[in-house]
């Protein structure tokens, strides 16, 4: 497990606190969070996570836009989107920015570590 940093974006607080608190009980390390992508760019930046787990609704810079900016640092980041709106086309356009996987709100803490695992390939 070891290597597992984890940067968790979502504009609701109580949300980071819940992902925060289901992949710290199973062993992973939240680096840092963001409340919006402009944020989760700039984290990403400075703790260079293993994961990025985003959400696609926030104000200043949404989700999608985040992953592109953050693949641009790095192509082979590992991206899992979170998010409410399980419309199709949220889906499709974040799967073509980069991300691996996509989790809908709300979710069962065991989809976010089967996606999370999945991603990170352990």
């Amino acid at each position: 497990m070891e290597g597992k940093n984890i940067l968790v974006v979502d504009d609701a607080a109580f949300m980071r606190m819940m992902v925060k608190d289901i992949l710290t009980k199973n062993g992973y390390d939240v680096v840092a969070e963001a409340e919006n992508g402009i944020k989760a760019v700039e984290r990403y930046r400075e703790s260079t996570p293993d994961l990025v787990i985003m959400d696609i609704t926030m104000p200043e810079m949404d989700g999608i836009e985040a992953v592109k900016q953050i693949k641009k640092i790095n192509g082979a980041a590992k991206i899992i989107m979170c998010s409410a709106m399980g419309q199709q086309g949220m889906v499709i356009e974040s799967i073509q920015a980069g991300a691996r996987d996509f989790v809908v709100k709300p979710f069962q803490a065991e989809r976010i570590l089967e996606a999370v695992k999945k991603v990170l390939g352990v």
